[in-house]
Parts: C-alpha cells; sequence; structure tokens
C-alpha cells in the first residue's frame, strides 16, 4: 500500500528533482510535491501548506541550501531537512549538519535517501507525539489544580454571628465534631486555632472576614485543635456570603490538612542539612557554620578551630566486609563521637570516611586536647562485622581559626592538608597546620601521583573494565555496559578508582585519563566487531567523563577522530557525565552534548538526584538517559522517601522522552520494586559486579 507525503522540493534542476521523486515512488510513496528554486518561493511554499519533508539541493545558481535551511529552521524547528547535493563536501555537510539539517546524501548515493526519509518521517512522528503528550499532561494538572483550589478538603459555613451553619464531611473529619453537634455552635469553639510557637489562642480568620468583609487568609505555622485533642496543620482562608443588599451574612471557610506537607517540609529541610546515613551535619551544613565561626573570629577576635577527621582503615573494611559494614561502622563511630564531643563542638560528616569538627570559642591548647581526646575515643572502639573485628584509628588535621585573612576554601584546605601530613607521619596522630604546610604538601603530593599515573601510562598498566546495565523491561537483546577505570599496580595489584581519581582531578590529569578510555574502548570495539560481529552490533558501551573534559576544546575532535579511525558506529557509544560537573559546566557541557548527539552518540547524566535542581537543568542537557543516584536506589525497599524519589525521577524521566537507569541495585527486591515503578535499567552488584574486559573468543583462540 502506498504512502501519501508532501514533499518541499528545492531544486533548480528538474531531472535531479524526478530523480529523487522516482525513488520514492520506487520505495512505496505517493509524493505530492512542489519544487522552487528561491528564498521567496520556499517562504509561500511553507505558507501555503503542511509539508511532510523538505529535500533541497545545496549549490544553486542564485540560492543555497544553507539559506533555504535557514528559512525552513525560522518557520518550523521540527520539519524535517535533508539536503541532497552532488557538490557538498565534509565540511559545508558539517557545517549543514549544526545549522539544523537532519541528513545529508550525495545524488551518486541515494540508496541511503529512503532510509533517511523514513527514519526522519518516525522521528518527526515522535516528537509530535511526545508533545502532544506534554500538552495533554500539562491541561491535567491545570485542571487538577483548578480543582483542588476551588473545593479544599474541607468546607465550614457560619451564619452573620460567627455560629456554624454547615459542615462537609472532611470538616466533621478534621474537627471531631458532626454536622448536628456542631450546627448553631460558634466556629471558635469547633475549630479552635493556636499559635504552633507560643501555644497561645489565634484570632479566626473567620471573624476577621465577618468585621472586614474581605476574603483573609490564615496565618502560617498555626495549628487546629480538634474535639480529640489532635493536632493539625492547615491552610484555610475565609471569603464573605452577601445577600442582595450587599450585605455579609456569613462565611465560607475552606481549608485542608497540610499536616503531612509540614512534616514532609521539615524532613526535607533536615535532609537539605544533614547526612542521610549518620544523621550529622553535612558538607553545605558545615561551610554555612564555618563562614559564621571566620567571620565572628574576624569581627570580635574569638579564637575558633577546624579539626579534620579521616578514618585510617576504612577502606579496608569497605573492601573486606562489603559497603553495608561500611556503613553500620560510620553510623557507629558518629553516635560515639556525638557522644563524647563538647557542647560548643558541631560535628560533620564531610564525605566517606571524612568528619568535620567546628569548636566555638576555642583556643589552640583547648582545641588540641579536644583532637587527643577524639584519638583516644576512637582507638577504644572496636568495630564488629560477623565473624570479624578491626581496630580503628583516625588522622586528624588542626586548623586554628583567629582573626582576619582566612577564608573557608582555605581553612578546609589547610585542614585536608594537615590531615594528610598526619597520615603520611604514620597516621593515629594530629598535625597542627602551620603557614607553608599547604604549599609544600600539595606539591610533594602533585609529584608523587603525577608520577605515578604517568608512568602507569607509559607502562601501560591502566585496565578497563565493564559493569553491565541490564534492561528491565521487556525481553531484549542488547547489552550495555558502562566502562570503568582501574591502574594495575607493577606488583600486579589493582588501584582502585577511588584513590587515584581523586588526584587525577586535582592535579588535571583526567583530560589524558578520559582520552586514554575513549581510544582504549574504540579500540576494544573495533576487534569485537571483527571477531563478533553480532555481539558487536547488540553491544553499547557508556564511556564517564569528568568535569574537566567540558573544558577542554580539543575533546570533540579528538573524539570525532577515533570514531572515524576505528570506524565505532556512533550509536554503540553513550557518554555519561555527573550531574554536578555537567551543572558547574553547564553552558559547555549543553553545547558539547549537543554536538555529540548530532553525530548519533548518545549521553546519559550520572547521579541524577544528587542536586538540589536537578530537574531545572534537565531542559538545558538533551539526554537519553537519567542514571538514578544510588543514594536513593539502594534503600527505596524501606525507605519511603526514597522510593518516591525514584519513582519522580522516573516519571519526569519518561514524560521528557528520557530512559532511566537505577544505579546501586543490590538485591532482588531492589530490582522488582524497580520493574514495577516501570524504570528501564538497573546497574550495581546484583545484577553484574565490575569485570575485566572479555577478549573476543577467536582471538582468545588465537592467543592460547
Amino acid at each position: 500500500m502506498s504512502k501519501a507525503i508532501d514533499v518541499l522540493m528545492i531544486e533548480d534542476v528538474e531531472d535531479d528533482a524526478e530523480l529523487v521523486l522516482l525513488r520514492l515512488r520506487q520505495a512505496g510513496y505517493t509524493p505530492h510535491h512542489i519544487r522552487v528554486q528561491s528564498a521567496a518561493m520556499v517562504e509561500t511554499a511553507l505558507r501555503q501548506q503542511p509539508w511532510d519533508i523538505v529535500i533541497s539541493d545545496y549549490a544553486m545558481p542564485s540560492f543555497s541550501g544553507l539559506e533555504a535551511l535557514r528559512i525552513v529552521r525560522a518557520f518550523d524547528r521540527d520539519l524535517p531537512f535533508i539536503l541532497v547535493s552532488g557538490t557538498v563536501g565534509e565540511e559545508f555537510a558539517v557545517e549543514a549538519m549544526r545549522s539544523g539539517a537532519n541528513d545529508y546524501i550525495l545524488k551518486d548515493n541515494l540508496t541511503r535517501l529512503v532510509p533517511a526519509i523514513d527514519r526522519e518521517l518516525r522521528d518527526a512522528e515522535d516528537r509530535r507525539k511526545r508533545r502532544q503528550a506534554e500538552k495533554s499532561l500539562y491541561e491535567e494538572r491545570e485542571r487538577a489544580l483548578v480543582t483542588l483550589h476551588s473545593i479544599g478538603d474541607g468546607v465550614i459555613t457560619t451564619d452573620r454571628d460567627g455560629n456554624v451553619d454547615y459542615m462537609n464531611p472532611v470538616a466533621e473529619g478534621i474537627s471531631g465534631w458532626t454536622h448536628g453537634e456542631a450546627r448553631g455552635r460558634p466556629l471558635t469553639e469547633v475549630l479552635p486555632l493556636i499559635s504552633e510557637a507560643s501555644r497561645q489562642p489565634m484570632p479566626s480568620p473567620a471573624q476577621t472576614c465577618l468585621r472586614s468583609g474581605n476574603v483573609v487568609n490564615l496565618e502560617e505555622n498555626v495549628l487546629l485543635v480538634n474535639r480529640r485533642g489532635e493536632e493539625y496543620h492547615i491552610e484555610d482562608s475565609a471569603a464573605p456570603i452577601f445577600n442582595r443588599e450587599d450585605q455579609v451574612i456569613g462565611v465560607v471557610l475552606v481549608f485542608h490538612d497540610v499536616t503531612q506537607e509540614r512534616r514532609m517540609a521539615r524532613q526535607i529541610s533536615w535532609q537539605a542539612t544533614h547526612d542521610s546515613l549518620t544523621g550529622l551535619s553535612n558538607r553545605g551544613e558545615f561551610d554555612t557554620l564555618l563562614v559564621e565561626l571566620i567571620e565572628d573570629s574576624a569581627n570580635s577576635q574569638h579564637q575558633h578551630a577546624l579539626l579534620y577527621l579521616d578514618l585510617d582503615q576504612f577502606k579496608v573494611i569497605n573492601d573486606t566486609c562489603g559497603h553495608s559494614a561500611g556503613d553500620e561502622l560510620l553510623k557507629e563511630l558518629s553516635q560515639l563521637l556525638v557522644r563524647h564531643l563538647p557542647e560548643n563542638a558541631s560535628l560533620a560528616r564531610l564525605g566517606g570516611d571524612e568528619f568535620g569538627v567546628l569548636l566555638d570559642n576555642s583556643d589552640i591548647d583547648q582545641s588540641r586536647q579536644i583532637a587527643e581526646r577524639i584519638l583516644r575515643v576512637v582507638e577504644s572502639f572496636q568495630f564488629r562485622w560477623e565473624n570479624s573485628s578491626f581496630d580503628m584509628s583516625v588522622s586528624i588535621g588542626l586548623v586554628p581559626i583567629s582573626g582576619d585573612g582566612l577564608t573557608p576554601s582555605f581553612a578546609l584546605s589547610a585542614a585536608d592538608v594537615a590531615c594528610f601530613v598526619a597520615k603520611e607521619s604514620g597516621r593515629r596522630r594530629i598535625h597542627v597546620y602551620q603557614e607553608g604546610d599547604a604549599e609544600h604538601t600539595r606539591h610533594h603530593s602533585e609529584m608523587q601521583w603525577v608520577s605515578r599515573i604517568n608512568q602507569a601510562m607509559k607502562e601501560n598498566r591502566f585496565e578497563l573494565f565493564r559493569q553491565a546495565i541490564v534492561p528491565l523491561q521487556g525481553d531484549s537483546r542488547e547489552l550495555h555496559y558502562e566502562l570503568l577505570i582501574r591502574l594495575r599496580e607493577a606488583d600486579g595489584s589493582l588501584v582502585p578508582p577511588g584513590l587515584f581519581i581523586p588526584s587525577a582531578e586535582r592535579y588535571n590529569l583526567m583530560s589524558s585519563l578520559d582520552r586514554w578510555v575513549i581510544e582504549t574502548a574504540f579500540q576494544y570495539y573495533d576487534q569485537l566487531r571483527q571477531y563478533e560481529p553480532d555481539t558487536a552490533a547488540r553491544t553499547r558501551f557508556s564511556i564517564n567523563l569528568s568535569g574537566a573534559s567540558f573544558n577542554d576544546d580539543s575533546l570533540y575532535a579528538f573524539i570525532r577522530t577515533q570514531l572515524e579511525n576505528y570506524g565505532v558506529p556512533t550509536a554503540q557509544i553513550c557518554f555519561e557525565i555527573t550531574e554536578t560537573a555537567a551543572v558547574f559546566n553547564l553552558e559547555n557541557a549543553s553545547r558539547f552534548i549537543r554536538n555529540m548527539k548530532d553525530m548519533g552518540c548518545r549521553f546519559a547524566l550520572d547521579d541524577f538526584g544528587s542536586g538540589l535542581s536537578s530537574f531545572a537543568y534537565l531542559k538545558n542537557l538533551p539526554v537519553d538517559f537519567l542514571k538514578i543516584d544510588g543514594s536513593f536506589v539502594k534503600d527505596m525497599v524501606t525507605d519511603a522517601m526514597d522510593s518516591a524519589i525514584v519513582s519522580a525521577i522516573n516519571q519526569v524521566g519518561h514524560v521528557l522522552g528520557i530512559q532511566t537507569i537505577a544505579e546501586f541495585v543490590e538485591n532482588d527486591a531492589i530490582l522488582e520494586r524497580l520493574r514495577d515503578l516501570g524504570v528501564d535499567y538497573a546497574q550495581g552488584y546484583g545484577v553484574g559486579k565490575p569485570e575485566p574486559m572479555p577478549v573476543p573468543a577467536p582471538l582468545a583462540k588465537l592467543a592460547e
């Protein structure tokens, strides 16, 4: 059955246009077309009727394909536009694609024409359906909001004296009064309001409304104490009821219970300033307190101190017993420290196994005594997990906060350096920061890590591992892996990325590591395609890019060159960037993502949900996948808040046409919950642990 298609042909040679139309007819299309060859004719044709697709020559006597493209894009940014030309070179083709062309095809290779048209028509239809879905969703939401705002949850009307005249069932349930019991009673008796802070009675908005004749809203932080003594946070408004003579004859009070919302708001507020694992203050809250102490010291000459704590054997426990044991250790140790710190101390978890302590009004001698107490407390603690026990110790960096001239970033950096010196000096000790430490230690650390990483590069001791990303919805033969980098020491032992990646990031080595991963991954794919072509066709690799790479203007050209060198299909490559790095480099990240997607690569936004404004940035980052931050996924079966966050991210992603990947999937219970929520993919130890990249089977046999 033929398919009708409306084609706007921008072509000065009629025979060439007929050749294109012939191809369409041979493919089963019935083309209805108009041929134009000037800017004015293009504009007229666009206004005359809707078009399914625009097919344009590149070079015409008085008109160019790029000019046509600009006119079409100004009229309709989604209308498929394909260049068909015998003269366009690669440079001009790339320019056209960047300007918004959907494809370019040489006239001597028209076999690509019909598949390209098929693809662009499908994509255009998908875009239309998505926009329609978004419109429907928006309209439905607006209707729901209007309805909720109109009727509220509870409704009470009064007479002109403020006595109850009517209550709906919801108002009965919240107040504890039935309609019959409440009728004729003062509203202040049926709906008594008190201040949450002072517990004193609050004026009824209905009485104020009766006196003023105006709509009155309830103040915030007001509690309703019902007949049963139960307390509710409510939001309400009172509106006057007028008779024909414009006299106030009563009030209608519309209110709803926001107790749960207030509780969740307090919880969210708490979570914004606290670490979810230990319950301690988090890094953001710690930074705020540090700024306050530094400002106080500058203004009042009070002496304070900052302690930077780093557990000495945490990674051993994590690697030996797993993350669950590491989490339990952090919780137990946090509780221990809270019990033994003085009242003027503020304890926070800064990340991983690192803690910070701020000491208010504490001079250097007092601060050192407190640090020594922490050393003794931690050393006396023995962590037990299953059949194993571990002695603990901590290294502490101490930075005095006194007088002017200290900045928060420098104080934290100095404390980090002092802690590093304590570790390097044998651990289980305190190092007090003194001027000059930071520069010396930074120089030493930089040289050490630059040497180790560059030597590993030179000796080819970096290795690629992979971890499976498993589809959860329906059957799929797709093989999707995230590629991970490991460093092999000269003695054969593996160095986990957590040890060398932070230093590589700090000392600007990440771009080199990123390039090594990209080229090595493309080499591997080339081998896979040669020896296992069926497997290669089903395999997609996800490659992590650091934030530093987005500031590397030559990375785009490097990737394109490597793709061409190894003949890797761009559709098989997905690049990942963390939400934090993307937001920090938003303009560069957005431009880079769009350029790579124009080449056909895909993009994933990693650790999504960890930022404070995650959803707000999605419209600027045209990604294909959202990787839901594992901190929400790992406890979602037992934590309703985490489950709700995962569900919300998944729903928003799907509304935007973005597939979702859950990280930290460690067991079958999490897997089934994700499947029920409709999450598209899962990644974690529960579905596949990181493993070395396997050698293609035929190549392995040859090696044998």
